[in-house]
């Protein structure tokens, strides 16, 4: 009986299942809610080019007896051959210099075509291996002249992973208001700013000859000694806002000056910081308007920002005042960035660090640890690169600035430290994650943010948040790492050697896309007299381990049959996980039963 190539390729598909399943013998797999066939032999991964993107050709690596591993003719009549019991027309293009056959699959294959081709290809003995001719891309870091300046950026020991994001965002269509001194112009900021406002009222304050209005230009806020109090000294201008818009979203990639965390968002400068600080009522306004929210007297805002940074501070609680300003901007969507203050204090004392809806950030040094002068405590949400430059110039955080001392003068770069400079590595990931994710809500930002935290490399004693935020980790998690309720389980059980090696269980995932959630459910079904002997950990298919249960003397229970909750958001979820189960100990044998993922 003959049969289209359509059904043809679906008969393949479950056969190549079933063989998969009776061969290896690893994995039974169970898909809630999913009566469709799953291609559970041919992992995705070995069906693309690129994530999402079908194979237009394979690599098939022949077994050195094989006729076709040296006769082009042959491995042309076997492309030819699998291509018509897989339904579709193959081509053998060349001999590459491995010796390995590239095989054409012609045009419009789904990843299902692929996959029964890939299937033919396994099934028979005289193939070593056939993967996809996958398509790379540049991986290289930023061209920009002082990136290696900025280890907030990307060392390991302290660095916030802010490269492993950018693949997946660079924070395009996002607008990030700084709320701050303004900003100066800058040709390494320039094309990333959009109009925003000046939101000084008060002259003296201002220092720009004028009140509110629509030039958000930083004049410099530089003081003489005791001008903002009595024992104050003086002070030159610091450009702080434009110090902290360089560090969001300064322009990358143009072979000049710095990276920005989020150099395809827009930074909105909003003016409330002049000589000797600014006001409560000011800053109320700004929040407002920045947010979409109207103020008296000022034009509606045509660039609403969707993340605020608000690196100031002051004493005392947060007033009712400035916690509705922030509940409403909330309420609108837009996600706020607070510095927890640089008292080496309990953040409880500052505001607005402690306000209600804000992520209150504490800033850490280039060993990981507490910066010397931050604030913190319960009400600290997490923590980010801040500097230290105490121990070293060079480990503060290096940004965009201005070389005048009162006013400005030419565009210049240098190192800070401090909360403020903190907050901006929060709000540029806020924006990294709404430009993934525009549905995200500020909670869900938050949420993130915490849960994808990595513990602080360093010390903290009094409270240092959720521990040091990863860009990477956390925006990979929002962009693919949603809970889907599908189970894949081995039931093929493996004895545990007493006080021997480890063992491990492998199951094959395939179907998913993106990364595996952030709790990522492990069933684990063990039968052993004394569980304290045991460690397992569950593996994941680039080889990062997660420990899920560790050894322990006192733990003389029997079995261990629970289910552990892993933030694998930083996994891609296709592939092949693995338990690995070892007993540590002597005069206890035991036995693997099952186990199972659930996404």
């Amino acid at each position: 009986m003959r049969t289209s190539p359509a059904i043809r390729r679906k008969l393949i598909s479950v056969a190549a299942v079933s063989a998969t399943l009776l061969t290896v013998a690893t994995a039974s797999v169970a898909v809630a809610q999913e009566p469709a066939p799953q291609e559970a032999a041919v992992p995705a991964a070995q069906t693309e080019a690129a994530p999402g993107t079908p194979a237009e050709r394979l690599i098939v690596g022949y077994k050195s007896g094989a006729a076709e591993a040296k006769s082009n003719k042959a491995a042309d009549a076997d492309a030819a051959t699998k291509g018509k019991e897989a339904g579709e027309k193959l081509d053998f293009r060349r001999r590459l210099g491995t010796g390995a056959a590239l095989v054409d699959l012609g045009e419009n294959l789904t990843k299902r075509d692929v996959a029964d081709v890939v299937a033919e290809y396994r099934a028979d003995p005289q193939v070593a291996y056939v993967v996809p001719d996958r398509l790379n891309t540049p991986q290289a870091d930023p061209n920009d002249t002082d990136y290696a300046k900025q280890w907030d950026l990307f060392e390991a020991t302290a660095g916030m992973n802010v490269p492993a994001a950018w693949p997946t965002s660079t924070g395009s269509g996002v607008t990030v208001a700084v709320i701050d001194t303004g900003y100066v112009a800058h040709s390494d900021l320039a094309a990333n700013i959009v109009g925003g406002y000046d939101f000084i009222a008060d002259t003296a304050v201002s220092v720009d000859g004028d009140g509110r209005d629509s030039n958000p230009a930083d004049p410099g806020d530089w003081y003489n000694a005791n001008e903002c109090g009595s024992g104050i000294p003086a002070s030159n201008s610091s450009w702080h806002g434009t110090h902290v818009a360089g560090t969001i979203a300064a322009v990358t990639n143009n072979s000049k000056g710095m990276a920005g965390i989020a150099y395809g968002a827009k930074i909105s400068p909003v003016r409330v910081l002049g000589k000797c600080g600014g006001y409560d009522s000011d800053i109320i306004d700004a929040i407002t308007w920045a947010s979409g929210g109207t103020v008296s007297g000022v034009p509606a805002n045509s660039n609403v920002a969707k993340v605020i940074n608000m690196s100031l501070g002051g004493d005392g609680a947060c007033t009712s005042a400035t916690q509705s300003a922030i509940n409403a901007a909330v309420n609108r969507g837009t996600t706020i960035a607070v510095a927890a203050g640089n008292d080496n204090d309990n953040v409880a004392n500052h505001s607005p660090g402690n306000c209600n809806n804000v992520i209150s950030v504490a800033a850490t040094n280039r060993t990981g640890a507490k910066a010397s002068y931050s604030n913190y405590g319960s009400l600290v949400d997490i923590s980010a690169p801040g500097g230290q430059t105490s121990t070293g110039t060079a480990n503060g955080i290096y940004s965009t600035l201005n070389s005048g001392t009162r006013t400005p003068s030419t565009e210049s770069y240098a190192y800070y430290q401090g909360t403020s400079m903190a907050t901006p590595h929060i709000a540029g990931l806020a924006a990294l994650m709404k430009s993934a994710k525009s549905s995200l809500t500020p909670a869900q930002i938050e949420s993130a943010i915490k849960s994808n935290a990595r513990a602080l490399p360093g010390s903290c004693s009094g409270g240092c948040g959720a521990g040091l935020a990863d860009a990477a980790k956390t925006v990979q998690a929002v962009a693919g790492g949603t809970s889907t309720g599908t189970t894949f389980s081995s039931s093929s059980a493996v004895s545990i050697p007493d006080a021997g090696s480890a063992v491990e269980s492998p199951i094959t995932v395939s179907g998913r896309s993106g990364n595996a959630p952030s709790a990522l459910q492990v069933a684990v079904d063990i039968t052993h007299t004394y569980r304290g002997d045991l460690v397992i950990d569950l593996v994941a298919p680039d080889g990062s381990t997660y420990r899920l249960k560790s050894s322990s003397s006192s733990d003389s229970a029997d079995n261990v049959n629970t289910t552990y909750s892993v933030n694998a958001s930083g996994e891609t979820a296709n592939g092949t996980w693995k338990l690995r189960v070892q007993d540590t100990a002597a005069q206890d044998t035991g036995r693997l039963n099952s186990w199972s993922l659930t996404f």
